[in-house]
């Protein structure tokens, strides 16, 4: 899928990813991945400025842990980034409405 199809929606798809648990950067591009059938398969590149975009917004915030010897930064959706989903998700189904009673 080419990058410009994701743009405006990258930030929702990160939120959602982390609606259930918390995740480190490559659990978020792994788990966007599956779920897409390998759509979306964001370079770091991509996936950290966004990260950082959504915590200075306040819609996630992050800790650092240690697994396996490994020191890893952890994302957690905040409850301004559960709205936010939410909001998303909401204006989602809206426009996908409207697309495909054009396209169809």
């Amino acid at each position: 899928m080419r990058a410009e199809a994701l743009k405006g929606h990258l930030d929702g798809l990160i939120l959602a990813t982390l609606a259930n648990r918390p995740a480190h950067g490559y659990a978020i591009a792994q788990t966007l991945r599956e779920r897409s059938d390998g759509a979306f398969d964001l370079p770091e590149g991509t996936l950290y400025p966004a990260l950082h975009r959504l915590e200075r917004a306040g819609l996630i915030s992050s800790e650092w842990s240690t697994e396996a010897g490994r020191r890893r930064r952890t994302y957690s959706l905040t409850r301004s980034g559960g709205r936010a989903l939410g909001e998303r998700r909401h204006e989602w189904k809206l426009f996908a409405t409207a697309v495909e009673a054009v396209l169809a």
